[in-house]
């Protein structure tokens, strides 16, 4: 099928199928017009991916896992990939990471937003009768 048809079944544009290639994740065959043409199980390998930058992976972890990344109604992980468990833990833990840091920008925001919402209070002209 070709990269039209391929957008159409998945639901992904087509520029970001050309931006899963030349991250390594998608290999379709290139013909000589230069068309890309991709298989049927690339329609599956488009939903892992999705699934898995729906998780917070990163392209990089991605590349490195999709292959691993099997399914039958679910995903599925054989044991074949033990790198796989390594990569998820290090994944959630930077994602646990950036939460607390946001988190913590939340807080301070929070507190200014206080501060001068009390501010302008104070200095807010009071209400004719």
């Amino acid at each position: 099928m070709r990269i039209g048809d391929l957008a159409r079944e998945t639901g992904v544009h087509r520029r970001l199928l050309r931006y899963y290639e030349e991250q390594g994740l998608l290999k379709p065959v290139r013909l000589v017009n230069g068309y890309r043409e991709y298989a049927g199980a690339d329609v599956t390998t488009v939903s892992h991916i999705r699934a898995l930058l729906a998780a917070g992976l990163p392209t990089a972890v991605i590349a490195r896992v999709l292959h691993c990344v099997h399914d039958d109604d679910e995903l599925v992980v054989p044991s074949g990939c033990p790198t796989f468990i390594e990569d998820l833990r290090r994944e959630r833990a930077r994602i646990i990471e950036a939460i607390t840091q946001l988190q913590s920008s939340q807080g301070m925001l929070d507190a200014i937003l206080d501060a001068a919402l009390r501010q302008a209070a104070d200095v807010l002209p009071e209400p004719a009768l």
